[in-house]
């Protein structure tokens, strides 16, 4: 998804792309938590939550925050584009699943696993209203994920702008944004089934999502 270059920056097979940009942006809402990665004279990362605004621009506006003492931000090549990275489930998948084992032998182990990247340049906030007006609708989409009530007002005020003085905000403007969904697309409707019933009786929390999505994928 991006009409600047001919193809995304993430290798993704035709067969596990996630062409719908609306669905690809709420995948990022869902997980809520990036990986920021920027080059400057090493690469940097640090490990964000996030809210995204996805009107804002082609393919939404990301903005976030980092600890004053991080200097990943004053770092960075402000010539290069930032990646955040967003990893949803991600499950092993072992060949003994798939029926083509036993016909063929001709398998080998996997991951299957959902990922959004979303690239685009840099700016810091630095207007007060701006970054408490992020950190009010961050807190607002975070707490609605624990149904919770808390907001920035229940704290003093002159707390939060103490806070507020020690973090570093910013805005990534998206330019490429790329969805994998590696859910056993690839393989024949009898694996699939495999993959589907090997992870479901793992019963665990991590396993049970992860067939879900394989499940959903299949059924289009």
């Amino acid at each position: 998804m991006d009409a600047a270059s001919p193809g995304p920056s993430l290798y993704v097979p035709p067969h596990f792309a996630a062409d719908d940009v609306r669905e690809v942006q709420a995948f990022i809402g869902r997980v809520g938590l990036c990986t920021l990665i920027t080059l400057g004279a090493e690469i940097d990362a640090s490990l964000i939550p996030i809210v995204l605004h996805p009107d804002e621009g082609p393919y939404g506006t990301l903005r976030g925050h980092l600890a004053r003492p991080n200097r990943q931000l004053d770092r960075r090549r402000p010539d290069v584009r930032a990646l955040a990275v967003f990893q949803g489930p991600a499950h092993y998948i072992t060949p003994s699943w798939y029926e083509t084992k036993r016909r063929t032998a001709k398998v080998v182990p996997t991951y299957d696993y959902a990922i959004a990247q979303a690239r685009g340049f840099v700016r810091i906030i630095d207007d007060p209203d701006r970054m408490r007006e992020h950190l009010a609708q961050l807190t607002a989409e975070h707490e609605a994920t624990v149904a919770g009530d808390w907001q920035l007002s229940d704290a003093p005020h002159d707390y939060i702008d103490t806070m507020m003085r020690g973090i570093t905000a910013f805005e990534l403007r998206i330019d490429e944004l790329v969805g994998k969904w590696k859910l056993s697309q690839n393989r024949p409707a009898d694996d699939i089934d495999g993959v589907v019933n090997g992870l479901s009786a793992l019963e665990s929390d991590a396993a049970r999502t992860v067939a879900k999505l394989v499940d959903e994928a299949r059924r289009g």
